[in-house]
């Protein structure tokens, strides 16, 4: 019986150091179908639509100005998860006094030396310090995350308070881009159906045909996600805690739709759809969680 744990545990090792090695892989392949999809929309069909001179020129303008807006923002918001830290704990954080937060593995003096008046203080064994509210220790990442929703092969990083919304907004450009570029193609991928000759190459016809099929698919795909995380962040509830939380009247942390969304797109509307903070929300989100940061610096210098 010990034995067959030993064996678990160490597949359980052995499977967080596969998808750690996934990283540059996915983000290839990322990469791979958003140059699929430029071949098809750009390059194959409405580039050289824009040359007609009739009302298609007007229609290929607007789709790609669309196209390329959508673009811009899907990969900017894509590569702010990727390289965004996620929310680390300080080096020698400690909870202040009376912080509530709830079931938690009680410390002994000699596991944790500072203040152990608070009997709700949770730490974590393997970090080897204590934890604040929310956080959570990932496997594959080797570190504890600050309100941590999940780790995301996808974005080789895992999602937590300080790229939450990144992430949210990753979904909504991949789901309104993917949609755009289903509807745009779908007479080209239509007319594969026809009895009538297709014009083009069969590299063109089969990137074409393959665009369609992918975006069709991730547009699907995401629309589920991005449902599910839009609940998710109406109720101030992660993924994990989805998972944890017993069955209660009411969730400690929903604090009213309106606040629950400021929690994670912060509270200065200009930054709402744009992967990035104000100064003060940078600050301000951290300290929900029980941890200040002196400095923007000071954050920005924990490890990624």
């Amino acid at each position: 019986m010990h034995r067959s744990g030993v064996v678990m545990a160490w597949n359980v090792f052995k499977f967080c150091t596969i998808l750690r090695g996934f990283g540059s892989i996915m983000i290839l392949l990322v990469l791979a179908v958003v140059g699929v999809t430029y071949y098809a929309v750009v390059i194959t069909n409405y580039g050289p639509a824009l040359y007609d001179g009739d009302f298609g020129s007007l229609t290929a303008f607007f789709v790609l100005l669309l196209f390329h807006f959508l673009l811009v923002m899907l990969l900017w918001s894509y590569f702010s998860v990727v390289l965004t830290n996620p929310g680390s704990v300080p080096v020698n954080w400690k909870p202040v006094l009376d912080e509530e937060i709830g079931e938690a593995e009680l410390l002994n003096v000699s596991e944790y030396n500072g203040d152990v008046t608070n009997q709700g203080i949770r730490f974590c064994r393997k970090c080897n310090q204590p934890k604040p509210p929310r956080c959570h220790h990932c496997s594959v990442c080797g570190r504890c995350v600050l309100k941590m929703d999940h780790h995301c092969v996808w974005v080789v990083n895992c999602v937590g308070a300080m790229n939450y919304k990144y992430f949210l907004l990753f979904l909504l450009y991949t789901f309104l881009e993917t949609s755009l570029v289903a509807l745009s193609l779908l007479p080209q991928f239509l007319a594969f159906f026809d009895e009538e000759e297709i014009v083009g190459t069969p590299t063109m016809l089969a990137t074409t045909f393959l665009a369609f099929v992918l975006n069709l698919a991730f547009a699907l795909s995401v629309l589920g996600f991005l449902i599910m995380h839009i609940t998710l962040v109406a109720s101030n509830t992660t993924t994990i805690e989805a998972y944890e939380k017993k069955t209660a009247p009411r969730w400690r942390y929903d604090l009213g739709r309106k606040r629950n969304f400021e929690q994670v797109f912060g509270t200065d509307k200009r930054y709402w759809f744009i992967p990035s903070y104000s100064e003060e929300d940078l600050r301000r989100i951290p300290a929900l969680q029980g941890v200040e940061y002196p400095s923007k610096s000071d954050f920005e210098a924990q490890e990624v």
